[in-house]
Parts: C-alpha cells; structure tokens; sequence
C-alpha cells in the first residue's frame, strides 16, 4: 500500500476562521478577529487568510458552510500549517463537525489550534482537553435547544404567537399580513438571487438602492437568506 506523502506547511502560517450564529457582541466576528490577531502578533503567525460563516449554528456539518470549507481549502492552497479559531466553540458545538475538521487538518499537514490557547498541543493532556471542550459545546447547544423547546411550548400554550415578525410580513392582531413595502424588497431580493448574487452581494446591492432593513443599518445573512428562500 502506497504511504500518503507528507505535505509540506509552514507552522508560522495560519487561516482564520470566524463563525457566529447570535448578535451577542462577546462572540461577534469583530470580537473574534481581534483574539485572532492578538495571538497571531504574540506568537509571530501571519494570518494569510479570513473565512467566516455568518448566522451559522455550531451544529451545522461542514458541507453547510462555505467559509468553513474556504478556509480548509486555503490551508491547502496557502500551504498554512494552522487553521485557528477564537475558541473552539466558534468551530463548532458538535463533537463529530469539531473531529471531522481535526482529521482534515492533519491531511493537509496542518494543525487545529484556538486562540485563547485551550487545548492547544499535542500531548495526552491536550487531546483529552480539546475531547472535553468539544462535548461541553455540544452539552451547551442541546441544552440551549431543550430551554428554547420549552419556552416556546409554554408561549404556544398561552395562545401567544411564536417567533419574531419576519422581513415583508407585519402583526395584525396576531396575524400575520404581508407588508406591501417590505415585500417589493423580498422581491427584489430574490431577483438578485436569481441573477446568482451571493447573500452578502444581495445586502450589499439592496444597500446601494436605498433598501435598507428595518434596523436601517446593513442587512444580515439570516435575513436575506430567509427572504430569499435559502435553506429551504
């Protein structure tokens, strides 16, 4: 049997990957970018690469998020011996996403490595701790899921309406209606879809036509994305 010829990376070269899936400021990209930089610049590591996923679940698999599949692509393309992350939560909160994206790494001769330094290694320690971290990520989403189930059930038996008004709808009276501005926009929206626009290239088009979500700053991915019927 023929042996898979070692690939040949540089340990001072690493790709970013940022992912985030609430607007909570402590896990924004901005914030992830920054623990990313600080530890590149403390260690001597050029950061050659950004790849972020966006409104994007923790126990999304791989082939669900094309910044994620960018990124290992570029520590190939790149020659990157690291693939980091903030912490390993941002990776991912499944137990099998976080071991899959491991195993790929070290067939491109590369190492998964976070920036707060947990887990980091490649001793006993290090891998029973990176183990650890993993399943409590996983704990935490099922355990997010679970109250959230609740709570909704709880609303649901109350008679009270479930989830927040979607873009190009309003509440009448706890109904929902279409809004007719808003739906010329999700029109919009899916027009520029079909014209092959990814979903931050739709923001950024509706932006630049005066279309502006309700919060009148920039258009999130999640927003679009349902406008636009991606997902379903």
């Amino acid at each position: 049997m023929a042996r898979r010829k070692k690939l040949t990376t540089d340990p001072k070269k690493a790709v970013a990957y940022l992912r985030c899936s609430t607007h909570r400021q402590e896990l924004s990209p901005e914030a992830q970018r920054a623990a990313i930089t600080a530890w590149a610049e403390g260690g001597g590591v050029q950061v050659v690469a950004w790849h972020e996923d966006l409104g994007v679940s923790g126990g999304s698999p791989i082939d669900k998020r094309p910044g994620l599949l960018a990124a290992l692509d570029a520590v190939k393309t790149d020659g990157a011996g690291l693939l980091v992350v903030a912490k390993r939560d941002r990776l991912a909160r499944s137990v099998l996403v976080a071991a899959m994206v491991e195993r790929l790494c070290d067939r491109a001769g590369a190492r998964l490595v976070s920036a707060c330094g947990v887990g980091n290694g490649d001793g006993p320690e290090a891998q029973l701790m990176r183990t650890m971290v993993d399943a409590f990520a996983a704990y935490e989403r099922a355990l997010i899921g679970a109250r959230t189930k609740a709570a909704l059930a709880a609303k649901k038996a109350r008679g009270e309406r479930i989830g927040g008004i979607p873009y190009g709808w309003r509440d009448d009276r706890g109904q929902l209606v279409e809004a007719a501005a808003e739906q010329v926009v999700v029109a919009r929206a899916r027009e520029l879809r079909a014209k092959g626009l990814s979903l931050r290239g739709i923001g950024r088009a509706l932006l630049a036509e005066g279309r502006t979500p309700r919060n009148g700053k920039a258009w999130h991915v999640q927003v679009v994305a349902r406008m636009t019927g991606v997902g379903r």
